[in-house]
């Protein structure tokens, strides 16, 4: 059987009031006061705060006072009771415990006492007495604390506590120095910077392990809604992509590379967005991850839809990367249960292809009111059928007129073949009348909240690890799944066996992220 359910039994039996016990039963409860003392004690004291602001003249200093000595107080009841709890998980008498227990590829024996740990919660610091087993083979391996392991810490942190600090370094405009003024404020924790780091980083690489499920039970549950929404549309399936300068330290200096971002957002038969899931990866050579990562995303939500196929288009603008990836591997995607071949809407953003209007209009007109009056009518025809059509005649008769040359004229050819080389994907007119988002604004907001709001703060330089540390914390919170990939997370955990117990099975005390 397991290590926590052998300790659920044992207590069971230490617990069993005396009366009925035989002569010779061990101790019914560790030593130390008991929990109904603990709780008194610290509620007295809660108790006469409000006796003493009763018996003085009423004012809003004192009233101020009150309520935060109030919140302090009862931290600290939550403190002693946890404590409490903790400490009397496993009984007071270590031979009380299994002699050895089997963890992940080896047996552990027994130590003769219990040993202390300093355990971070976020009602603050509590004194964990526990039970260690050394590996049998004393080959070098670190003592097992099945409790501690039970209890789910953190690097010394309560699940609840890594939590909460997880969650702050993923907010937007938070920084290091931020988050730990809040853990002291609020939780009394006094950690350090390092200390800090060393917890976020195994909730992310954590929650990294879990957030692919989760974006992906998110994505069926929002196709759902969509298919079950009233409209004139099929349900769209967006996807779009996109990238953004990152300043990167590296030893001897630093320097600005692209970081990359993606999005699949569901809309409904009315054209509303419901939710976006967002992945992000640093800079990267080719931005390989985020491609893998976004095409298995994309397979995995397919391949369990049950519903009618939505209609999927990708939606970015026109650059290496994000035409590369539609080209290499959207175009050419097969359903994953059908195998047929999916009909994906290229779109390239209508932002992008006016920037290119603009362009022209300037170089032909000037800077103007004749350039202004061009743009916007030029830029209305673009949204009807054949518009781009329209639009490039329009932009060459004009520019045969007024004889462009030198740089004008190479400036006015890139705008120009921009547009034209991309016809197939500027079919505006016919988006609109299937419920298409023409332009890429999600995608391109997702780069300025992902990493604008966060890692682009004054004077921010990244290592590597430590920016994708941040993305993987900001994914998860952006994307609304934190709470099923936390979950996760914590159900994740293995377990210690206890040897030679009838009935026992490949159970796993659960182990720290």
């Amino acid at each position: 059987m397991s290590y926590s359910t052998h300790l659920c039994l044992l207590l069971t039996t230490l617990l069993t009031p005396r009366a009925e016990q035989a002569p010779d039963a061990p101790s019914p409860a560790p030593e130390g006061p008991d929990l109904a003392d603990v709780a008194q004690t610290a509620l007295q004291q809660a108790l006469d705060l409000v006796t003493s602001f009763r018996q003085q003249p009423i004012a809003p200093a004192r009233t101020h006072r009150l309520e935060q000595q109030l919140q302090e107080q009862l931290r600290e009841l939550g403190r002693v009771l946890l404590q409490w709890t903790y400490n009397h998980l496993e009984p007071a008498g270590v031979n009380d415990l299994s002699k050895h227990v089997h963890f992940e590829a080896g047996p552990y024996t027994r130590l003769n006492k219990k040993t202390p740990q300093n355990v971070w919660t976020v009602f603050g610091q509590v004194r964990l007495w526990r039970v260690g087993y050394r590996p049998t083979d004393k080959g070098g391996d670190p003592a097992l604390f099945p409790l501690t392991l039970g209890l789910g810490l953190i690097h010394g942190a309560s699940p609840a506590l890594a939590d909460r600090a997880a969650r702050l370094l993923a907010q937007a405009g938070m920084t290091q120095q931020r988050a730990l003024r809040c853990l002291q404020q609020d939780h009394g924790v006094g950690w350090g910077v390092k200390k800090l780091r060393q917890v976020t980083e195994a909730v992310a690489r954590a929650l990294a392990e879990q957030r692919h499920d989760a974006q992906v039970k998110k994505l069926l549950e929002l196709l759902a809604q969509a298919a079950a929404s009233r409209g004139r549309h099929k349900p769209v399936l967006s996807v779009g992509r996109d990238g953004i300068t990152l300043g990167v330290r590296f030893k001897g200096g630093s320097l600005y590379e692209v970081a990359t971002t993606a999005t699949v957002t569901v809309l409904d038969r009315r054209g509303q967005r419901l939710a976006t899931i967002y992945l992000a990866y640093i800079p990267e050579s080719g931005q390989a991850t985020l491609s893998k990562e976004l095409t298995r995303l994309l397979r995995e939500v397919l391949a369990r839809w049950q519903g009618a196929l939505p209609r999927l288009c990708y939606v970015s603008d026109a650059g290496d990367n994000e035409t590369s990836y539609y080209e290499k591997i959207l175009s050419r995607m097969k359903h994953p249960r059908t195998a047929e071949r999916l009909d994906w809407i290229r779109v390239v953003d209508y932002y992008h292809a006016s920037e290119r209007i603009w362009t022209m209009a300037e170089l032909l007109f000037g800077t103007g009111p004749r350039a202004v009056s061009w743009a916007r009518k030029m830029q209305k025809w673009l949204l009807k059928p054949g518009g781009v059509n329209r639009v490039l005649h329009s932009a060459a008769a004009f520019r045969d007129r007024y004889e462009l040359t030198g740089k004008k004229r190479k400036e006015f050819r890139k705008a120009y073949h921009y547009l034209r080389k991309r016809m197939k994907s500027m079919r505006y007119a016919e988006y609109r009348r299937v419920g298409v988002p023409l332009g890429s604004g999600v995608t391109e907001a997702a780069c300025k909240t992902i990493y604008t709001q966060r890692l682009k703060l004054s004077g921010m330089r990244w290592k590597k690890a430590g920016a994708q540390t941040v993305l993987n914390l900001r994914l998860v919170h952006l994307s609304g799944v934190w709470e099923e990939a936390y979950q996760g997370v914590l159900n994740g955990f293995t377990e210690a066996k206890v040897p030679g117990q009838e009935g026992s099975r490949e159970n796993t005390v659960e182990t720290a992220a």
